[in-house]
């Protein structure tokens, strides 16, 4: 073979040394080109990840090595020990090895870490052949929170809206029995004034009284419900309450131990002594019934604030509060009874063996005291309600109790009542025990009787709830004829706000219906002596 020529020799060492250019040239396009891609690929806002053929991790952007760290060389089953969340991943890279773009929310759960993704999972091709998959995860933890936190508030709401509703209805029932029973109520009592004890007809007419006390709790607690029951509220201490309560329950309960653990710089709460009493009671008979073979009741109070109530009700009232929590270590509820544990009449007991309104009653209580009530339970793991009022830095005011007897007066009272056998009964009962009675069926014609007779009228009965003039504008125009007019407001329920407004605005007092002889003359005797 003829040896090359000096001149080819120089041809030959020009090629190589253009390829060696050219390799270099292109190898560093490649190292430019592998580094935009890394630098883009860093530069994702979320995580992006590569696996080969067999489902290894070989390539990871910044964000996933700041997330998961170096994951280089591992498969899936080493970064999650969740079994749900295992699956749901190898089933999503099974579908992008078959050819699928799979697309979708996916949950990751760890010790530390629970997180929401949208996971987007894309097979790598080459020639036909899958070389691999890629993906992305876009967290959307914050968005999947906000998201359940609404749907939270809306349930919320939809359930304030059912209980509002049952509410009116059960406010409206309410008012109307009130009347009826202030009507059999006065005239049983009425009846017994002139009825020696000896008499065969005493004991029908104290059965009849009776009954009308079983009528008038059970419109209490419906009335309590429709947040339409505070009828005397003044600063009280809860921790009284919770003492005196617990220890009448403990004497008929000897099977449950009652455990409390009181604060002893406990702030006051403004509230009706009697509804705040039927609250605990209700809450006491429902922890017995989830106990009946005994068990532990606690009690605990102690001060707080509304940032203690915020996973409990969205946007509560600032301020500072009381907290009541009632435990027992009963048989508990399922989620289904916890959703309907306070509406009316609902019970787990068998047909007739129910309390009535019972916890619905607490329900609306509570809520009518503008505070707030949670139950915490779990089949076989007892059950907690959490109440909270709001705190008062008033001083406590002792409770009047109320007469025992007839008590006989003279003067002129001005009786106000759209209810023509109210106002029969009431007028009734006035006259028996010595007052003079001046009749009006409503606002109007009784501020024109007021304004008529103003100089003899010792005392006004106002009802509250009237169709032409209602209570609150009656006492506006009356107190204007005569700044000193002394009013006794009488309703069997007040409109949220309105009885507290009236009372404010210098009304003295609250008579409420259904009322006897003994009630009506001990108030208007009460009410006369202070003034």
């Amino acid at each position: 073979m003829a040896k090359p020529t000096c001149e080819e020799l120089e041809q030959e060492i020009k090629k190589l040394k253009k390829e060696a250019v050219e390799r270099k040239r292109t190898k560093e396009a490649l190292r430019l080109s592998e580094a935009r891609l890394r630098a883009t690929i860093d530069s994702l806002p979320f995580d992006f990840f590569i696996l080969d053929e067999t489902n290894r991790y070989v390539m990871q952007s910044a964000s996933s090595l700041e997330r998961w760290g170096d994951i280089t060389g591992k498969r899936p089953e080493d970064l999650v020990t969740d079994e749900s969340t295992l699956a749901l991943w190898e089933a999503n890279n099974r579908r992008a090895f078959a050819g699928e773009v799979v697309k979708g929310e996916v949950e990751f759960k760890a010790p530390k870490e629970h997180k929401f993704f949208y996971n987007i999972v894309s097979p790598i091709s080459d020639a036909g052949k899958i070389r691999g998959i890629l993906g992305v995860n876009i967290d959307i933890t914050d968005r999947k929170k906000a998201e359940e936190e609404r749907e939270k508030f809306e349930a919320q709401f939809r359930e304030a809206q059912k209980m509002e509703a049952i509410g009116t209805l059960a406010g409206g029932i309410a008012h109307d029995f009130n009347n009826l029973l202030t009507t059999i109520q006065g005239t049983a009592s009425l009846m017994l004034f002139d009825v020696d004890s000896k008499d065969p007809h005493y004991e029908l007419l104290q059965m009849i009284t009776k009954q009308v006390r079983r009528g008038a709790s059970l419109t209490a607690q419906l009335l309590g419900y429709a947040s339409k029951g505070r009828y005397e509220v003044k600063p009280i201490s809860l921790n009284q309450i919770v003492e005196e309560t617990s220890d009448t329950f403990g004497r008929t309960h000897k099977e449950i131990t009652i455990h409390r653990e009181l604060t002893e710089d406990l702030s006051s709460i403004e509230a009706d002594q009697s509804q705040i009493e039927q609250v605990l009671l209700n809450l006491y008979i429902n922890a017995s019934g989830a106990m009946p073979r005994g068990g532990k009741l606690t009690l605990k109070t102690t001060n707080v604030t509304h940032n203690d109530i915020k996973d409990i009700a969205p946007n509560p009232r600032s301020g500072s509060y009381v907290l009541l929590t009632v435990t027992d270590t009963g048989t508990g509820m399922d989620k289904e009874t916890q959703e309907r544990i306070f509406e009316p009449f609902f019970t787990t007991k068998k047909m007739g063996r129910g309390t009535g309104p019972g916890l619905a009653s607490a329900y609306g209580i509570i809520k009518g005291h503008r505070g707030y009530i949670h139950v915490d339970s779990e089949k076989g793991r007892g059950t907690t309600f959490s109440i909270y009022f709001p705190a008062s830095d008033k001083e406590v005011v002792t409770a009047i109790k109320p007469a025992k007897y007839v008590i006989e007066g003279s003067g002129t009272i001005l009786l106000v009542d759209d209810e023509d056998l109210v106002l029969d009964t009431a007028v009734m009962m006035l006259e028996k025990v010595g007052y003079t009675v001046l009749e009006a069926k409503g606002g109007r014609e009784a501020v024109e009787i007021y304004e008529a007779n103003k100089d003899k009228i010792d005392l006004v009965i106002l009802d509250m709830i009237m169709p032409d003039m209602g209570g609150g504008e009656a006492y506006d125009r009356m107190k204007e004829i005569n700044p000193d007019v002394k009013v006794l407001l009488s309703s069997g329920y007040s409109i949220e706000g309105e009885a507290t407004e009236i009372l404010e605005r210098g009304c003295d007092g609250f008579l409420q219906k259904p009322f006897n002889i003994k009630e009506l003359s001990g108030k208007i005797r009460e009410f006369l002596d202070k003034g």
